[in-house]
């Protein structure tokens, strides 16, 4: 039915959205950027930092980069509104709708990082953050820096002697730390990518 199309994806992108602004937004008001919290043995930590480029921290082109990369996200995630509005109204496979509403929220949550936490941030170098400072925020509208908190760090060890390069180097998985929004960017791409034959029988 249609109305359980428009239920999954509202639902899904809603429940993302608030997740990841919710986290985001407790972080920033709670902690200061370096600043963790062991959450379960040596494995899982809350973590604060932030980006100015990519998921999982990457960066991309210095300042002119950033805007051009939030540009680029809000073209792209009005691409996969409109698609996912096509989806819904063919009454596509359930997983394909959910998988897009987890790509097309989380891409929302990271851009509303990237357009508006500079504005309505102080920020969070050795304090923490105020929101809505009178004195303004921490940079400009579209220049906001990606809050990222949830780092892994499952396994380390060394690498082998004998390999080239990085024999003997630390070795860490893993490393990056990311945020609601990238797990949900990920989760969807995989998703569609694992059941690709189910969700696109012909």
């Amino acid at each position: 039915m249609k109305s359980k199309a428009i239920f999954l994806a509202v639902f899904t992108s809603v429940m993302v959205l608030v997740l990841d602004q919710g986290s985001k937004i407790w972080v920033k008001t709670s902690m200061y950027i370096g600043q963790e919290f062991q959450m379960a043995g040596n494995w899982f930590f809350i973590h604060f930092t932030e980006n100015n480029g990519m998921a999982f921290g990457m960066e991309f082109a210095g300042e002119n980069g950033k805007l051009y990369l939030t540009l680029f996200r809000i073209a792209a995630s009005i691409a996969m509104l409109i698609y996912l509005i096509k989806i819904v109204r063919d009454k596509e496979h359930s997983g394909l709708i959910v998988s897009f509403a987890l790509i097309f929220a989380g891409a929302l949550g990271n851009i509303i990082d990237s357009v508006f936490y500079g504005v309505i941030f102080e920020h969070s170098h050795h304090q923490i953050a105020e929101l809505l400072p009178e004195a303004g925020g921490y940079s400009k509208l579209f220049y906001g820096k990606v809050v990222d908190m949830l780092y892994f760090p499952i396994y380390s060890n060394q690498f082998p002697e004998w390999l080239p390069l990085v024999g003997g180097d630390p070795f860490l998985f893993f490393r990056p730390v990311f945020n609601v929004a990238d797990t949900a960017i990920s989760t969807g791409v995989i998703s569609i990518v694992v059941f690709q034959k189910k969700f696109f029988p012909k």
